[in-house]
């Protein structure tokens, strides 16, 4: 099953526009979880973080800000013509809330030694997902909600588990009834198709294209493949309550490498169910 959101949120894919001053248009969420894309001449370079950022032939570029992301950061451009311009990046500060999950087994809240090494295989499998830096901007497309319903956790969340202090939570919840349809929230490559991860269970990774990626967990079925290529609204599974979950529903996460950002600040406030079905059938 297959529905495309009209709400769809695009990112500076009409015709380069560059600043004059410094030859630099960055556009974005500029807060804790947020993401960027910005323009640059073609054939410049840029940096930031301490990395050389891909950029397209076009002069396009994306890059995220963490959860404990610090205030500021230096994004670095050097032109065809080598001349170098920084630029100062002012990141505002989020409050996150504290969310109390009870009813897990002990065993998802504290593994033992072999469900350990397990985990430690599968991390790396994750990893190397995450480090992909692919030419393709798929991301410039935008991105829509990958399912419909009542969201049930936020990002950033510092998460008690069992009454134990965890990580904090990364991604957007989205609880609806096992078997609910999940789609692409964005065109890319399937670059991990598991049905049965430790923590995630059904577990689809999509690379999104220089270096941002979307994991959606918990599925109950996976429609897709690695190395398929997909398109925003193509039907990849659907909600369940596999790995860590104590109830059914869609944990979806966006990462650019390293930095883990907030779903919700990509796509526009959660449609009403009835809506959007309203409009899917119209479709």
């Amino acid at each position: 099953m297959r529905f495309v959101l009209v709400f769809l949120f695009a990112f500076l894919i009409a015709a380069p526009t560059v600043s004059a001053a410094d030859n630099l248009k960055l556009e974005g969420s500029f807060t804790q979880g947020g993401m960027a894309t910005g323009r640059v001449a073609p054939g410049s370079n840029v940096r930031f973080l301490d990395r050389d950022v891909r950029v397209s032939k076009e002069g396009l570029f994306v890059i995220g800000f963490g959860r404990d992301f610090l205030n500021k950061a230096e994004l670095e451009i050097t032109s065809p013509d080598g001349k170098m311009t920084r630029r100062l990046v002012d990141i505002k500060k989020r409050t996150y809330k504290i969310q109390r999950i009870s009813g897990l087994p002990k065993k998802m809240v504290s593994p033992g030694k072999k469900a350990l090494e397990r985990i430690r295989r599968e991390n790396v499998w994750i990893g190397k997902v995450r480090s992909r830096n692919t030419e393709t901007p798929w991301f410039s497309a935008g991105f829509i909600w990958p399912a419909i319903g009542p969201v049930s956790g936020v990002y950033g969340s510092q998460r008690i588990l069992n009454g134990k202090p965890r990580r904090p939570h990364f991604g957007v919840d989205v609880a609806m009834p096992t078997g609910t349809p999940v789609v692409a929230p964005a065109a890319g490559m399937i670059a991990l198709a598991k049905k049965d991860l430790y923590f995630t269970g059904g577990t689809i990774m999509i690379d999104h294209g220089h270096g941002l990626t979307s994991v959606l967990m918990h599925l109950s079925r996976l429609e897709v493949s690695t190395g398929d290529v997909v398109r925003a609204g193509d039907d990849i599974g659907a909600i369940g309550a596999t790995g860590r979950a104590t109830g059914p529903h869609l944990d979806w996460r966006i990462n650019w490498f390293n930095q883990r950002l907030d779903p919700q600040l990509l796509v526009p406030p959660m449609p009403k169910a009835s809506t959007a079905k309203a409009k899917d059938k119209k479709n």
